[in-house]
């Protein structure tokens, strides 16, 4: 009777190929996609540097996708990437980890989304002075509420969104290309080099631009099919991704030339402003509140997996650590990072700056813990031999060790910046209240062990 309340309380096959693909293109492609090629060409300052630049991101990225597709499939499992640094590292660390999503990462996203669906969205309708607040608040529990449902009722939202996501940079990439200007005569190419620095720092963007692909992690035990369809998933995703940013950046590129894309703060909207007039410029608007509502959701899905596998690590915490086999969805770990990201957003009414860096300055936990992933993979290689890999990451060593690099450097650019910044001490705060967490932890299940036995 044990052994099947126990299979029930596990997740099911249940997500098709084409539902995981739409979960992780639509995390990836957020709001960010419309502000970074500008931020990227006026740091570049150089056509042909733009495209190899985002070339970079996508390979970098590419290499660390094929280093989870590697871990998803000798460890499937709905805890995802917090189940690899479980297994590699034990669970104190994986708790840090948990704990860095749980209060701030995953629900900080969920509601500066919001926050973004909330602006565009009180255009079309508004609700008063603090209509952008109550806009979070409602679409925060409208997707919980989606995703209770079930994963099903969640991946078919998530690629209808999806597809006027992609739509919308569709609509871009053919404005780019429709203009006959002179800023679309074509530049002159690698005709001046930016410094190192300035290069690395162009990185950086791009690379959050592509952040969310590591998501894919937190579905593996879930998806229909066998070990390869999650490697399939993982790859056609990337190549779509590129496909699309690149084709974005060159259509920009084309459309308003190198300098009116680094001097513009709304490039895409400004090139559908000059294709097809100020209705098209302020219709982009629509597209950008749904790119939000698409990482919302996507979000929303990976991060309540995280608690989840948090709940079945910690018997304090097991509560999250329910799973409704029926609609293949951890409720209550759902209804824990909703109240948490309404909380959020309830402070970002007070205080939206220090909000925003609270989320912006949690980057050096973000790559640093990605980074122990890819080190995962080398630690478990060698001390989980035995354990069979349908899936192993091609030219190893150096693909997990390039990987590795990267995150390291962004791991190092993310605390640079949070010192000059002077907010390095909320990245601090995040660890320490973590520690205190796991301490008390610890105490709970010492205390409550001689009960036990």
């Amino acid at each position: 009777m044990s052994d099947h309340s126990d299979t029930r309380n596990e997740p099911q096959h249940l997500l098709s190929p084409l539902g995981a693909m739409a979960l992780i293109v639509g995390i990836v492609i957020g709001a960010g996609i419309f502000k970074t090629p500008s931020m990227v060409a006026g740091i570049a300052g150089d056509v042909g540097w733009v495209v190899t630049i985002w070339l970079v991101g996508a390979v970098v990225s590419l290499l660390g996708a094929l280093c989870y597709a590697e871990l998803c499939t000798a460890y499937p499992h709905a805890g995802g990437d917090y189940h690899f640094l479980h297994r590699a590292f034990g669970r104190n660390v994986s708790f840090m980890y948990a704990w860095a999503r749980a209060t701030v990462i995953n629900t900080g996203s969920i509601a500066l989304l919001s926050f973004v669906f909330g602006d565009y969205f009180s255009q079309v309708w508004s609700w008063g002075a603090h209509g952008n607040a109550y806009w979070a608040f409602a679409i925060v529990v409208a997707l919980t509420a989606i995703n209770i449902v079930g994963v099903n009722a969640s991946a078919r939202v998530q690629m209808v969104l999806t597809a006027f996501e992609v739509l919308g940079l569709v609509a871009v990439v053919v404005a780019g290309f429709a203009l006959d200007t002179p800023a679309s005569a074509p530049p002159t190419a690698f005709s001046s080099t930016p410094p190192l620095a300035m290069m690395g720092l162009a990185l950086v963007f791009v690379l959050l631009t592509f952040g969310g692909w590591n998501e894919a992690a937190y579905v593996s035990a879930e998806l229909q099919g066998d070990s390869r369809t999650m490697v399939r998933v993982i790859v056609v995703s990337m190549l779509i991704l590129t496909a699309i940013y690149l084709l974005v950046n060159i259509a920009l590129l084309h459309g308003l030339g190198l300098k009116g894309l680094a001097e513009s703060k709304t490039a895409a909207s400004d090139l559908l402003g000059l294709a097809w007039g100020p209705w098209a410029q302020k219709a982009l608007g629509l597209f950008v509140a749904i790119a939000a509502l698409t990482s919302i959701n996507a979000t929303m899905v990976v991060g309540a997996r995280t608690s989840f596998a948090l709940g079945r690590d910690w018997h304090s915490l097991s509560a999250l650590g329910q799973w409704q086999s029926q609609t293949g969805s951890p409720t209550r770990a759902y209804l824990f990072q909703a109240v948490i990201s309404m909380l959020l957003i309830a402070l970002g009414t007070q205080e939206a700056d220090g909000f925003s860096a609270m989320v912006e300055f949690t980057a050096p936990v973000f790559w640093g813990f990605l980074c122990m992933v890819g080190f995962s993979l080398f630690w478990l290689r060698w001390r989980d031999p035995h354990t069979p890999r349908p899936f192993k990451v091609p030219l190893y060593p150096a693909t997990p060790a390039i990987f590795c690099m990267a995150c390291a450097y962004l791991t190092y650019s993310s605390v640079g910046y949070a010192i000059s910044q002077s907010a390095i001490h909320v990245a601090l705060f995040l660890l320490l209240s973590g520690v205190l967490a796991l301490g008390v932890l610890h105490w709970r299940e010492r205390r409550s062990a001689p009960r036990e036995n």
